[in-house]
């Protein structure tokens, strides 16, 4: 990758984090890119105004070649790609903690501590709140997942009393 031979991948990585997150919370900015009729000028400009006081001269270069080849609708998944090839150069596993009500760092600490103890690498924390869980704890990373909500327990409580496990089968 030019990252590498040009030792710009933090920063680069950096940038993409940000290219990804303006993709993935920006509506308008992908409505924008998938509409045929915008001229690709004018989708090189917008890039260059949201991104270019942001990013490095490497990434600004990439991005406008990615709107240049028309695949700026894509601009998501190549971002999030590339920090994929990132993590798994730099032995980085990417895990996500959910719970029900914000946590404070200690927790966050010893989750990240637990999941590289567990991986043997690195561990790139996501946060998320979700109170629809009601109590408890999810920890995803590599594929794998560490479910302790209330919320889940509730539904195999559920589910086996569906089951009517006490009812006579004569």
């Amino acid at each position: 990758m030019l990252a590498d031979e040009l030792g710009e991948q933090d920063q680069v990585a950096r940038d993409m984090r940000l290219v990804n997150a303006v993709c993935s919370e920006n509506r308008v900015f992908n409505v924008v890119f998938h509409n045929p009729e915008i001229k690709m000028s004018k989708k090189i400009a917008i890039v260059q105004d949201i991104f270019a006081q942001y990013v490095c001269k490497t990434t600004m270069a990439f991005l406008e070649f990615v709107v240049r080849k028309s695949r700026s609708v894509n601009l998501n998944g190549i971002s999030a790609s590339y920090l994929d090839l990132y993590r798994d150069n730099h032995n980085i596993v990417l895990s996500k903690f959910t719970t029900a009500s914000a946590v404070d760092t200690t927790i966050t600490e010893i989750v990240s501590k637990t999941v590289a103890r567990y991986t043997g690498k690195e561990v790139e924390l996501i946060t998320k709140t979700d109170p629809k869980i009601i109590g408890g704890f999810a920890i995803e990373y590599d594929n794998n997942i560490y479910d302790a909500r209330l919320s889940t327990k509730l539904v195999k409580l559920r589910q086996q009393f569906d089951k009517n496990v006490y009812e006579s089968k004569l």
